[in-house]
């Protein structure tokens, strides 16, 4: 019985001497990348790193691939059904490219014990497995970022969570993704556009690490407590590879965007309302650049509203779901695309007033819905962020529905038409 105990004993060290030593040669890092060119890497990127100086490889994990060419690939993106991949491949060559496109790279060296190093290897090596290697991405819950956050997680035996998983976070979702989308007034608008309420409540720092960046910044602070009771720095060195050039900085504070954004909305309305200046005294080209400018704008917010109609109801964008921007900018925008071009090119002056009346009718319950959007929010089922939306449009529909010319023309019409129609209903 006791020779038994004796070679179970022998064995077992035998085992972890074995484990110890083969995890011995590994070296485990994280290489965080700041933003590219395309949109899809605004908010950079990071991958997973494990060096082995017994075969003197070097592999790169990444959790962030992704092909054009995937089959069904833009129906599976337009309806939140996007296939990402985990794959390996060798370090120096990912560095490299990172390196080529002029961006930001750091590489975190960190300090584990030999066993967890093995560990984490392991399991690196099953992920990127045919039968494992895919999931279903998230930009906020499930990408890149939220999965080297879990195997960091894994590496510290939950600490990660412990530490960052109830910890209030600084900012919205929301305002993360106005600190790296500021810098371009279009995409910065219409993305946040498109996002509902759900984004603009509090989160906490483990929420804040579908960033790369936040990852980064919340390692390099963290220490761990080892086997032995020991606190340990989880980060040895963090080494800057490269800097990147002349890219636009992301911000440490979010910016309010929509001084911004209602700065351009009455800098349009200047020019609409001149447009219809011209028209007032009687210049052709005023009348004609008045109902292009209404069709214009139409068919720019229609078709921004029907996505936003589309991607709430159809898909699994589920960030666009509760989205109050739904009530005043909707599809029925894209009736002014004809009726402003009618109005642009006919030199019938009664069909003119008609299309008139018709467009004012339509900006004007997109002026009623902004307020009724601004109203609402005084309930507490209602809280999103969205007065950058507001301040751009308002201006805009406030001139389309409200300018002067041709307003006592168009009051009359409908006048008439409601005589007409009464006097038809009494007969």
């Amino acid at each position: 019985m006791v020779k038994k105990a004796v070679f179970f004993i022998l064995l077992f060290l035998l085992i972890s001497t074995f484990i110890f030593a083969e995890g011995e040669n590994l070296t485990l890092k994280i290489a965080v990348m700041g933003a590219g060119d395309e949109l899809y890497f605004w908010w950079g990127h990071i991958a997973l790193i494990i060096e082995d100086s017994g075969t003197d490889q070097s592999n790169f994990y990444d959790y962030g691939l992704f092909s054009f060419e995937n089959e069904n690939f833009y129906y599976n993106f337009a309806m939140g059904r996007l296939l990402y991949s985990c794959g390996v491949s060798p370090s120096w060559w990912n560095i490299e490219k990172y390196i080529e496109t002029n961006r930001d790279v750091i590489i975190y060296t960190l300090d584990l014990p030999p066993e967890k190093r093995l560990e984490v290897k392991r399991f690196a090596e099953v992920n990127v497995l045919p039968e494992n290697r895919d999931y279903y991405y998230h930009h906020f819950r499930d990408n890149c970022s939220t999965r080297i956050r879990d195997i960091v997680n894994l590496m510290t035996d939950g600490q990660f969570f412990e530490q960052y998983g109830k910890a209030p976070g600084r900012y919205t979702l929301r305002q993360h993704v106005r600190r790296h989308t500021y810098f371009s007034p279009a995409v910065d608008w219409i993305l946040n556009f498109w996002m509902g309420q759900g984004i603009d409540t509090g989160i906490t720092i483990w929420d804040e690490m579908f960033l790369p960046s936040e990852v980064g910044k919340r390692i390099d602070d963290f220490w761990y407590t080892d086997f032995n009771g020991e606190r340990i720095k989880l980060v040895s060195y963090a080494d800057t590879i490269n800097k990147a050039e002349g890219r636009p900085l992301v911000l440490d504070i979010p910016r309010k965007q929509w001084p911004r954004e209602l700065a351009f909305g009455l800098v349009l309305s200047v020019i609409f309302i001149f447009f219809f200046f011209l028209q007032y005294k009687k210049i052709r080209s005023g009348t004609v650049l008045a109902g292009i400018s209404i069709s214009l704008c139409g068919l720019v917010f229609g078709i921004a509203g029907l996505l936003l109609y589309f991607m709430s109801i159809f898909t699994n964008h589920d960030y666009t779901y509760n989205n109050i921007n739904m009530i005043f900018c909707t599809p029925l925008l894209l009736a002014a695309v004809p009726y402003g071009l009618c109005y642009a090119l006919t030199k019938n002056q009664d069909r003119r007033i008609k299309y008139d009346m018709i467009l004012r009718i339509i900006w004007l319950l997109t002026v009623i819905g902004i307020i009724v959007s601004m109203l609402i929010k005084l309930l507490p089922w209602f809280w999103q962020k969205n007065l950058t939306d507001q301040m751009l449009m308002l201006p805009v529909a406030l001139v389309f529905a409200l300018q002067p010319v041709g307003l006592r023309e168009a009051r009359q019409t409908f006048l008439q038409c409601r005589i007409f129609n009464r006097k038809k209903h009494e007969i």
